[in-house]
Order: structure tokens, then sequence, then C-alpha cells
């Protein structure tokens, strides 16, 4: 703790706020809220055993900041705001892929359609079904839905006042009701709306019924497709039937949250639970900061139920703030946090099946983590280096026989490869098949960009630089960096193919890293990385010139009568082969044009 923060948690109010945590960039790490802003900041500070995860991030704050609000429920709101805004890396954030799909159906409509929505507009009017996490397509309900009862899938606006003129294809397959024409009332098309909704409330008897007495029909009619397809949505019906929990009664909508940690790592397992089936079970993993796991399991329903419907009922497996979270989210909800019977049996459910994820994801990060952080601070150690090799650039030249020649340049960033930061650049300079000047180039535009300060790929500077190649290559590079005063700023080390031997500064002997090892593999990764990135440019870049820079030749081609000539002939190739009468017929191209297109041919093969 620094003298900063140590006086900033004298002055703390009693009030209830939001605090923010910065680390020494500035950068906003953690949000959070209190009731009592002194007591609770002052916990992150105090000597007291923390969880890793806590104590990780007290490792990194440099400063705080703090707004005091006129109550905890101010605080909360303000709390939330500020946290999409600055999306700080240890609190809950639920990105959108992993929000999941409902099924809507708008009933302010005079002839409702059902559709999957992904995002949940309250009190729009509409009805929703879900969410659906898991082993249930929603796309293959809906599809169920209009087999059996024939409700529109078109976005096209009916009303009983305006009409089609005729019928799509739906309704002759015997897929739709056709409400666009008139061959159904209101009234009788929404009692199909009301079946399909009795049957996405629960009760699966009566599509089951429907499905079968039409796939008999189908098999009768020798329209054994459509019977194939049939019986797909009776496996699906099945499969919904099967999730039923003992006990419950079909109107029973519920989710179940269990939260688990060991220390380090964190994970919040949901079971959503809707017309008493189990629609889903999701693992969510958590990288939460707070001291204490109950305030990390509200600042998950909070963030959760902003982006999904809320339940009658909400399962918890640990005692939360009832009254605040009720108040926020403006729904008078049963929390049980102390449950019986087959509440207690789903929570359990719930916890193993966080256990069991959490172990399984140890694991995964742990293979992660040996490939990526564990691999530089391998790789530091076993070539010597003077810095951890946080940020990595490779570099690499394509071109065939000197011609289209161009470089690529790709970033790795604690190991894993950085996309957003990769640069290809086309070489300018360099005259004929010369590989080392190409590179030359590269690296001292690279490093002129560094010195201005140019792009946000080049303002970072390179703890390590990994060049292809053996030890001349290493050495002209060297150069590059001498050129402009960074040989004690900035490592380099050359990576060569035939044994994989890396060459570094200062030694004419190459050092050999063990074969398989996490260091050599990470090595080899963006050494191929920047290969194939550097392969992918020249591909377009001659592709590009072999189609373009011959037809630029010809007096009187632009921009756009070239593309308008590719798009009707496609090639190059064509063109030439190409008649004058032919060549007449694209936009653009009139006779005198096309009798000098045909000249430039000619000519070229004379």
């Amino acid at each position: 703790m620094n003298e900063r923060i140590r006086e900033k948690l004298k002055t703390l109010t009693t009030k209830p706020g939001v605090y923010v945590m910065r680390n020494k960039n500035g950068d906003v790490i953690y949000i959070g809220k209190a009731k009592n802003l002194k007591n609770r900041v002052s916990q992150y500070f105090r000597n007291s055993p923390k969880q890793p995860k806590v104590q990780a991030m007290v490792d990194h704050v440099d400063d705080f900041d703090y707004f005091i609000a006129m109550s905890e429920l101010d605080a909360l709101a303000l709390e939330s705001n500020l946290i999409h805004k600055h999306q700080p890396f240890y609190n809950i954030l639920l990105k959108d892929g992993k929000m999941f799909p409902y099924i809507k159906v708008d009933m302010t409509e005079d002839f409702p359609r059902f559709e999957v929505a992904r995002h949940v507009k309250k009190d729009d009017g509409a009805k929703y079904f879900g969410p659906y996490i898991s082993g249930i397509d929603p796309k293959e309900v809906l599809k169920t839905i209009n087999f059996a009862f024939k409700v529109r899938t078109c976005k096209t606006k009916i009303s009983e006042n305006k009409k089609a003129k005729r019928e799509c294809l739906n309704y002759s397959l015997g897929l739709c009701l056709a409400p666009c024409t008139g061959r159904v009332s209101k009234s009788e098309y929404n009692k199909e709306i009301k079946k399909a909704i009795n049957f996405l409330n629960g009760n699966d008897d009566e599509i089951e019924n429907v499905l079968k007495e039409k796939m008999e029909t189908a098999s009768e009619l020798q329209n054994f497709e459509r019977a194939i397809e049939l019986r797909e949505s009776l496996k699906m019906v099945s499969r919904l039937k099967q999730r039923v929990v003992a006990n419950l009664p079909k109107d029973v909508d519920k989710d179940i949250f269990a939260y688990h940690t060991d220390g380090l790592s964190s994970v919040m397992t949901t079971i959503v639970v809707r017309g008493g089936k189990i629609l889903g079970v999701a693992n969510f993993n958590q990288n939460d900061a707070e001291i204490e796991e109950s305030a990390s399991v509200f600042n998950f329903l909070v963030e959760y139920y902003q982006k999904m419907l809320v339940p009658n009922e909400v399962v918890v497996s640990h005692e939360i703030d009832e009254n605040l979270l009720k108040t926020y989210l403006n729904k008078n909800i049963k929390i049980v946090s102390s449950p019986r019977g087959i509440n207690k049996t789903l929570l359990e459910m719930a916890k193993q099946n966080a256990e069991e994820y959490l172990s399984k994801h140890i694991e995964k990060e742990k293979i992660l983590y040996n490939s990526s952080v564990g691999a530089i601070k391998q790789l530091q150690e076993k070539l010597n280096l003077k810095n951890l090799p946080r940020r990595m650039e490779c570099y690499d030249i394509s071109h065939i026989s000197g011609t289209y020649k161009v470089s690529s340049m790709v970033v790795f960033t604690d190991g894993k490869a950085d996309k957003k930061q990769y640069r290809k650049f086309k070489i300018k300079h360099v005259v004929g098949n010369n590989d080392f000047e190409s590179l030359k180039e590269t690296l001292s535009r690279r490093f002129q960009r560094l010195k201005e300060k140019n792009g946000e790929s080049f303002k970072e500077k390179p703890d390590l630089i990994v060049i292809d190649g053996g030890k001349g290559q290493l050495s002209s590079c060297l150069e590059i960096l001498k050129e402009y005063n960074l040989e004690n700023e900035i490592e380099m080390i050359s990576l060569a193919k035939k044994q994989e031997e890396v060459f570094v500064k200062d030694s004419s002997l190459p050092v050999i890293l063990k074969y398989g090892s996490a260091e050599l593999k990470l090595l080899q990764r963006i050494r191929d990385e920047a290969h194939r990135f550097a392969i992918t440019f020249h591909k377009q870049a001659r592709t590009k010139g072999q189609t373009q820079t011959e037809l630029e030749n010809i007096s009187g081609l632009g921009k756009v009568k070239i593309e308008n000539l590719l798009s009707a002939f496609g090639t190059t190739e064509n063109i030439k082969k190409a008649s004058i009468e032919e060549l007449c017929l694209v936009k653009g191209i009139h006779e005198s044009l096309a009798v000098e297109i045909k000249k430039y041919f000619e000519n070229k093969k004379a």
C-alpha cells in the first residue's frame, strides 16, 4: 500500500457509495459498491488473509477514487453503469455471446408469429419463453410449432384490413393457415397461437398427439420426407418431456444459482427451469474480486438479470440482500437461500456441476498458462533475456523470384496471438530477390513508426523480436536496432528452421531448446504464424496485381471500367479472348476502347 492510498483511506466517509480501483497506468481494474465506504475499502488494504483472486487485484491497485451515493440502491445503479462503461478485468461481465435465446411472440399483432430472440425487451407487449441453454435448439422448437399448428413464419405485416393477393409456398405445403389472404379469421388463428403457447408453457400432450397423427397421415400418403421431419419433431418433444422435474407443477418457472470457488478461480452454475422442465445448465467463469462470496453472488444476479427475464422464484447458494435485489429488479420475486425438498435437490445438482466444471476449467487453464505465460517465463530463463518477453514480434518476407514482395509483422502478447496488432508491409525500395534487405526495410519502417508513435500497433515497444533465420539474419537485423539506438532496449533472437537453433546476441553458438518444450513451441508458433500471414498477403497482392495491373496499362481504362470488365468476364484471360462486340456489351466500354483493349493484348502476343 503506497502513501497516497494510506492518506485517502483516512478521509473516507461512512456513507454508501461506489469505489473505483486503478492500476499504475490509471486503468480501472475493479469497481465496487458499499453500504459503508470506509469499512469496505479499508478491508482490501488490511493485512488480514484474503482469497488469492482478491489479493491479485489488490496487488495491482495503485490508486482509488470513490463516489458518494444517496442510498445503497443508488450506489448499485451507479456501480452497474460504471462497470459497463469501463469493463474492469476483476468485475463480473457477461458478454452478449453468453446470453441465451428465447422464443418470442408479439401479442400486440393481429396475427402473431413466433421467432427466436436473443435480446429481451421488457414491457414490449410480447411473451418470451426460455431461455434455451443447452440440448434444445429453439429453432427446432419453432419448426415443431409450425408443423403442428401452422402458424405463420413470415415477417409480413398483416391485419384484417390488409390482405395479400396470393398465399406463399408454406400454405401449399400445409405449414401455414395463410392469414395474409384472409383464409383464416383472427379468432381462429389465435386459437392456434394459444395452443402453441400452451406447449411452450410445458403442456406437451396435445402437440405430441397432433404430430403423431400427421406423421401417420404422411406415411399413408407415401410422403416419407415429411414423415421423417415429423418424426424428428416428435423426438424433440420427447427430449423436452425427459427434462420434467419430478414433484414440480407444470407452471413453475425458477432459476437456481450455485457459486463455487477455490480462492483463485470461481464459477457460477445456473439451472434454468421453465414450465416444470430443466431447459439447461450453464457455467460462468468469474473474476470478481469481492471479499465476500455472498457479494459475488449478488453482483452476478444483478448483471445476469439485466439481460435475462426474471422468473418468479430464484434459488441461491448464499444469503444475499433480498430487499435490495427486489427493489433494483423492480419485481417481487421469491428468493430462497436455505432451500428444502426439490429446491434443495436442484441446488445440490447445481453445486456438483459447479465443482466438476471448476476442476476441469482449472486443468484447461493450467495447459493454457503453460503454453503462454509459462512459456514466456521459460523463454526468459533459457535465453537469459533481461525482460520478460510479454510482447513478442516476428517478421517474415514472402515473394516469388523478387516479385510482389511483402512482409508480415505478427504480435504475441503474453504468449498468445494478438491479431488486432498484426500488420503487413509492401516492400517499396528493394530491387530483386533480397530477403536480407527486405527484412531491413521492414524493421526500419517499424522502428521509425515507433519513434514517431505513429499507429496503434507501432506505439508499444516490443520486449523481444524473433527473426526467421540464422546468425547472418540476426546480425543484419541487429544493425537496424543500433541505427535507432534500440539495441539496449529491445532484445532480438533468430530461429533457424533446419535444426530449430536459436541464435542470440553476442554468441556465435546457438542455444538448443528441448524438443517439444513449451518455450520452443512458442517460438515455432510465432514463426509459423508470421510465415502464414506473409504468404496470405503475398497471394492477395499477386492476385490483385495479375488481374488489375495489366489492365491499368491500357489507355482509357480506369478503376470503374476495370471492375466492370472483371465483373463481366471474371478473369483477365477471359477479357483477352473476348471479341470487340462482347467487350462493347460491358458498361462504359465503347467501340474505340474495345478496339484499344484488343490491340493491347495482340501487341503483347507479338
